[in-house]
């Protein structure tokens, strides 16, 4: 007798970020009810939630990710509406508001029977992996962030402490290589400042190191000796191997494994690349047992990778981006502003984005994103269809936002885009009848 799960067969439709805070429900356009169709039409249906869900429950930290998240809980209404099974909460506003919210968030999450991954009590908790039981298998789920606030990572527990809650990190290092001609110039502005000096007492005193011949740290600055000039990232080792030893640990309890990052970060010389430590730790998890990587995070697309027959995703943009329709805000966004307490919500957004004149509403690229629909077999892509997604760029506060299957000029743009994108990293699509297809 055969087990459906042991066919190795099963479809996954992505989105990129939903930062939601109004109702998704009440509008039938077809573009929109088409998009809905082919979403739920996956068995494993993901999207990273970059909101909290709570009732103003704990307090603003003093470092958000930049626009504080809250949402009332009638928004897991919505979720259900759309048919996400597969929600990551690692990302830059895990902590807006504190532990509480956070903690909030995950149990109504878990109230409504949402699989979430990506946060939790301690660094064992936002790390270890969720399962999603499915007709075609077991689902094993893992989220983590490397853009998020000093305060947002987890923290681990021991026999004699506890742990603290936050999420699963993955943190990387910056550091500025220079040819040996910058290098020495570096090293006198160093002697110059005495920052030398300070460097020598802070060991003295325990608290610090002095450099290495090929090093020189200035404030939080560290520029090393080379022969490829630029700003370069490095990953956290300890973070790469903690969580590829749950990647390895999800791979042996499940059919099908999921990864999800949240990273900001890109190519210091093009954005719209991954960061250096992007795609050698996308490797790594695949290597380790990911089925799929799915990075998110930049707000705007980034190009696709198959490696080993395993799809990476660098970047899938917006999905859902309602960022000037949170209801309440602490005063710090005001005061960031130079406004008071007699503004309202309303003038803070006007005045962000200088009447849409500039930052997110400005710039066309945080509107338009793309959704992929892959389809496997045991364990490998064996096809893939990707559909351009439009968030309603140009228009008014009330209406951009919300997305739409693209079927006009536009999909083709989005289109080329992620085809010149995705060429780079060695993967060619074909576009037919404004839908994307990989060459595999």
């Amino acid at each position: 007798m055969n087990y459906n799960d042991e066919l190795g067969k099963m479809t996954l439709v992505a989105t990129g970020d939903i930062f939601i805070t109004r109702k998704l429900s009440p509008y039938n356009e077809p573009e929109y009810l088409q998009m809905w169709d082919i979403l739920q039409s996956g068995d494993i249906k993901f999207t990273n939630f970059e909101m909290l869900v709570h009732e103003f429950l704990g307090y603003p930290v003093a470092q958000s990710g930049g626009t504080y998240t809250q949402v009332d809980k009638m928004i897991l209404d919505e979720i259900k509406f759309a048919g996400f099974n597969l929600l990551s909460l690692a990302n830059n506003h895990s902590l807006d508001y504190s532990y509480e919210a956070m903690l909030r968030t995950i149990e109504l999450f878990e109230e409504n029977d949402l699989t979430h991954a990506g946060t939790g009590m301690n660094l064992a908790d936002a790390r270890s992996p969720r399962y999603l039981d499915l007709n075609y298998g077991r689902v094993g789920f893992l989220a983590s962030a490397s853009s998020f606030a000093p305060h947002g990572r987890a923290g681990q527990s021991r026999p004699d402490s506890i742990g603290r809650p936050g999420l699963n990190p993955v943190r990387y290092e910056t550091y500025y290589e220079l040819d040996a001609n910058h290098f020495e110039n570096i090293k006198k502005i160093d002697k110059h400042v005495k920052n030398d000096k300070i460097k020598e007492a802070r060991k003295k005193s325990g608290w610090g190191s002095v450099d290495d011949v090929n090093t020189c740290t200035i404030g939080n600055n560290k520029y090393v000796l080379g022969h490829n000039p630029g700003i370069h990232t490095k990953i956290n080792e300890d973070d790469r191997l903690g969580n590829l030893k749950w990647i390895s640990d999800a791979k042996r309890q499940s059919d099908f494994v999921v990864y999800s990052m949240h990273s900001h970060e890109g190519n210091t010389e093009d954005n719209y690349k991954p960061a250096d430590f992007h795609i050698p730790f996308a490797h790594d998890c695949i290597d380790a047992g990911a089925n799929v990587f799915i990075g998110h995070g930049a707000h705007y697309i980034r190009g696709i990778e198959i490696y080993k027959g395993k799809p990476i995703f660098y970047g899938l943009g917006n999905f859902v981006f309602q960022n000037e329709t949170v209801r309440k805000l602490p005063h710090d966004v005001y005061e960031k502003t130079s406004l008071g307490f007699e503004d309202t919500p309303a003038n803070y957004y006007d005045k962000r984005s200088d009447h849409d004149n500039r930052g997110f509403p400005a710039d066309k690229k945080f509107w338009q994103s793309f959704m992929p629909k892959c389809y496997f077999e045991d364990g490998k892509l064996k096809k893939m269809e990707i559909y351009p997604i439009t968030l309603g760029y140009g228009k008014k506060r009330t209406v951009r936002g919300r997305p739409m299957l693209s079927t006009d000029s536009e999909a083709i743009q989005i289109l080329n885009q992620l085809k010149d994108l995705s060429k780079d990293l060695g993967t060619e699509i074909e576009i037919i009848d404004k839908v994307g297809y990989i060459k595999l």
